[in-house]
């Protein structure tokens, strides 16, 4: 059993030839809408993927609510702890340029109402053995919560040290298992501009330190991971990408899905590698998402 507690958003996406610089106005060449949010994005890949999954959260009373939650209510996602809530549903506008790169600005909306006592509840329903799954698009004091909570009561935490946030090397030593892509990891590891080799030494240092599961998404290069004081490398699938915006989601989800249906670690970032890699040959953060057999195709 897996739960995500974490955001619900609609995104609104414009596609361009390329990314405007600071100041800068493009010309844009589409626009469509879709469901989003890092937590409700991570919940339907883990869904797809074939875990039971819950989410918890918050959605407005507005017009993106229902298109919102759709996929996840299609794919079997336990939606019974949404709180429906008198702040608008959250929204991200998305740039996407014609490299597949995105530029993203979220506006949380009824995100912003997760309380520490809403993370309370969604532990409560938890077994030891269960997995949580965070990020942080909700309030840090709900993350919080939630982490200390899972840990007294011996559920699996996994934590997604994105949007990056000044508390996140703070909150990451909290979880068991940290989730971060290159950027996030060098704040983990207080060191900027990292190269190959000093991410790995800080890794092997961090881990060290707490124990801690560590892994490190590398876009094109895959995945590097420490666990039990053993280093692990994961690649992905060679592609020409068209929307990377659900890729690292998308890995969240298939991680930490295949852990849940008793994969062995390495076994469970391969198959997330894929998956992300998947991920990136349509647009949208949720369309994206490949289904189990798509992925199983490709391993």
């Amino acid at each position: 059993m897996i739960t995500i507690f974490g955001s619900i958003n609609m995104d609104l996406i414009a596609t361009t030839d390329r990314l405007p610089k600071p100041g800068e106005t493009v010309a844009g060449n589409g626009f469509s809408t879709a469901a989003g949010g890092k937590g409700a994005n991570q919940a339907l890949a883990a869904r797809r993927a074939g875990a039971t999954v819950r989410m918890s959260g918050a959605v407005g009373n507005d017009g993106f609510a229902e298109p919102a939650l759709d996929l996840l209510q299609t794919a079997g996602t336990d939606l019974s702890t949404v709180r429906r809530v008198s702040e608008p549903t959250g929204t991200a506008l998305i740039l996407v340029g014609g490299d597949g790169e995105n530029m993203i600005a979220v506006v949380p909306g009824a995100n912003g109402t997760n309380t520490a006592e809403d993370a309370t509840a969604a532990v409560a329903a938890l077994n030891p053995g269960d997995t949580l799954m965070l990020q942080f698009e909700i309030p840090v004091a709900a993350v919080e919560t939630a982490l200390n909570a899972a840990k007294a009561k011996g559920v699996r935490t996994v934590l997604n040290l994105a949007p990056l946030i000044p508390e996140a090397a703070r909150l990451g030593r909290l979880a068991d298992i940290v989730i971060a892509n290159e950027t996030e990891f060098e704040r983990l590891a207080g060191q900027d501009n990292m190269s190959a080799s000093e991410r790995e030494a800080a890794l092997v240092r961090l881990h060290g330190e707490t124990g801690q599961t560590l892994i490190v998404t590398l876009g094109g290069d895959g995945v590097i991971a420490i666990r039990d004081g053993e280093l692990s490398r994961a690649k992905g699938l060679v592609i020409e990408p068209v929307d990377t915006v659900g890729a690292g989601d998308t890995f969240c989800g298939y991680f930490a899905a295949s852990l849940d249906q008793g994969l062995d670690f390495h076994a469970s970032l391969r198959r997330a590698a894929v998956a992300g890699s998947l991920a990136c040959l349509k647009s949208g953060a949720q369309p994206s998402i490949p289904v189990a057999s798509e992925v199983a195709e490709k391993l």
